[in-house]
């Protein structure tokens, strides 16, 4: 049998009987029952305490019950509201229509009938645990779902990352480099997390380009470049297909477009580009002359420096090739590149 005598419930009411009656209904039920005597007292408690449920007349002087219950909203923090049933003496369906508008879950007339009072109050307890646990439930399927999904964009990534016999990690490092940017430039976590996942995906469109043609160490042929700038559009084509997060078709169709118009697929400008693109293009960029490739080696630090300073404003957007090049000002030790020797991933 399930125990109830962890459940707390406050009646707040100005008549002293009230509360003695209420409180001691309760308690026989093995509730524990904070009894007060006015709104303003009951905003004073709850700001040190907590409550499962909270018994609320309406008519009380100084400040009834529909000021209280807006107070108290305002002092709680979102997501954290405590369920409000209100005490009435009267047959007022506007009274109960405005009180459930406030937010109030239900109303419990007055003079109690005290297997009533026990039992309404009893179910409304068990509801909002049943809840609770609920939500709970729902966010660790979520979270449960959200990391079977983290895991198959990653493997998706190697697999992309594993047709080059060169750049090993190059998705991932992108991700890297362009979450930091954009966490320098002020996103929110949960922006981060996206454009960290766009990041992951910008190079999807190659996975339908002949191996051959992506590890060629000469020249490629007319055709052949045509065949490697049409992965942007390949790439947005299959992830635009993922309903649950559109944006993530973003960094894969326009990470190769230039401020100054000159890019490709669709030879957009200035911020007509969209941001997410602007700052995964200044991340791809850098990795690219920071890895390996079947043509050169790693560029040295400076070179890939002046590479980002000659390209400010003109293949890129210039508020974060800046931040890129802050970053590598504090990297001192040119840490941050594909790392041979260990066969990992750059690092931050």
């Amino acid at each position: 049998m399930t125990d109830h005598i962890t459940d707390h419930v406050i009646i707040v009411d100005d008549d002293v009987t009230n509360l003695n009656m209420a409180g001691h209904i309760l308690s026989k039920n093995k509730m524990h029952v904070t009894a007060l005597k006015s709104g303003k007292a009951l905003l004073a408690h709850m700001k040190e305490h907590k409550a499962d449920l909270i018994l609320l007349d309406i008519i009380m002087p100084d400040m009834d019950g529909y000021e209280t219950l807006r107070r108290l909203r305002e002092q709680e923090k979102d997501g954290e509201e405590t369920p409000i049933i209100f005490l009435t003496a009267n047959e007022d369906y506007d009274a109960e229509a405005k009180g459930l508008e406030l937010g109030a879950i239900d109303f419990i007339k007055k003079p109690f009938i005290p297997e009533v009072l026990a039992l309404r109050v009893r179910h409304m307890c068990d509801l909002i645990k049943l809840q609770k646990n609920l939500e709970n439930e729902v966010e660790i399927k979520t979270e449960e779902n959200d990391r079977l999904f983290r895991h198959v964009i990653r493997t998706l990534a190697d697999a992309i990352d594993a047709k080059d016999n060169y750049t090993k990690g190059h998705s991932g490092r992108v991700a890297e480099y362009s979450r930091s940017i954009a966490r320098r430039y002020g996103y929110t976590e949960r922006q981060q997390n996206e454009i960290f996942m766009m990041g992951i995906l910008h190079d999807v469109g190659k996975i339908g380009i002949p191996d051959a043609v992506i590890n060629k160490p000469e020249k490629l042929t007319a055709e052949e470049y045509c065949l490697i700038k049409s992965h942007p559009v390949v790439g947005a084509n299959i992830l635009s297909n993922i309903s649950e997060m559109p944006s993530l078709m973003t960094g894969a169709r326009w990470h190769h477009e230039r401020v100054d118009g000159g890019g490709y697929p669709d030879g957009l400008k200035n911020k007509d580009i969209p941001e997410a693109a602007r700052i995964i293009a200044v991340a791809d960029a850098y990795d690219a002359m920071t890895s390996r490739r079947s043509y050169r080696d790693i560029l040295p630090q400076d070179k890939v420096r002046a590479e980002l300073e000659n390209g400010r404003g003109s293949q890129f957007d210039p508020v974060f090739a800046d931040i890129m090049l802050r970053m590598m000002d504090e990297d001192k030790g040119y840490e941050m590149r594909e790392k041979i020797d260990e066969g990992a991933e750059g690092k931050q």
